[in-house]
């Protein structure tokens, strides 16, 4: 379906928009699709980067990516009639964009699932117009911020009992970038680290005592 056809069905579902939508993918980016950069956390607990070089973007590149992404996804914004604004901003090495407005929901989905597709169709998007694998970070409605310091609170939690235990706990199947926030919060325990475990869509965190 053309973005012709898009814009002649505002009302329709964005779960079907994602679903639909014509992306002309690059002959190299199924790593982007099926391994996202989030996701290397290593059994260690820590992030990997051993990404390849062409991937990493210098602080001119990543702005250039935020304004990429943004265009994308206005664009969106107008073929599903959704309000919104768009803030960009760069974190270490990864370009964040954040859709902020209300009645965004429909756009986030069940757990994050639907603001998922739209971040790997974002990077998308932008590996197409740049040339470069992207890692850029979508947020929708605070999503993200939300989840992230309640995930932090809960890594935090379970590193304290694992401390007054002794014993391993095993969370919950998490995505890498929530797994990603969990490591953070065990690795700022003493006494305790973490590992994760699994294949995907089932890896999870083992919090373990030191």
């Amino acid at each position: 379906m053309s973005e012709t056809d898009l814009a002649s069905q505002p009302g329709q579902h964005p779960d079907a928009i994602v679903g639909s939508l014509d992306i002309d993918v690059p002959s190299d980016a199924t790593g982007v699709t099926a391994v996202p950069f989030e996701a290397s956390d290593d059994d260690s607990g820590q992030t990997t980067t051993d990404a390849p070089k062409s991937s990493r973007s210098s602080g001119t590149d990543l702005v250039r990516e935020g304004d990429v992404a943004a265009d994308y996804l206005e664009s969106l914004l107008d073929i599903l009639d959704l309000d919104g604004d768009l803030d960009m901003d760069v974190e270490g090495e990864r370009a964040v964009v954040a859709i902020v407005g209300k009645g965004l929901g429909s756009l986030i989905g069940d757990k994050g699932e639907t603001l998922e597709a739209l971040q790997e169709l974002t990077r998308l998007a932008v590996q197409r117009e740049m040339g470069v694998r992207s890692r850029l970070m979508l947020d929708i409605g605070g999503f993200r911020a939300k989840r992230r310091a309640e995930l932090a609170e809960l890594g935090t939690e379970v590193s304290n009992r694992v401390v007054a235990s002794g014993e391993p706990e095993r969370m919950a199947a998490m995505s890498p970038f929530e797994r990603k926030v969990v490591h953070d919060a065990v690795a700022a325990v003493k006494g305790v680290h973490s590992e994760s475990e699994g294949e995907e869509p089932q890896r999870r965190v083992v919090v373990l005592p030191d």
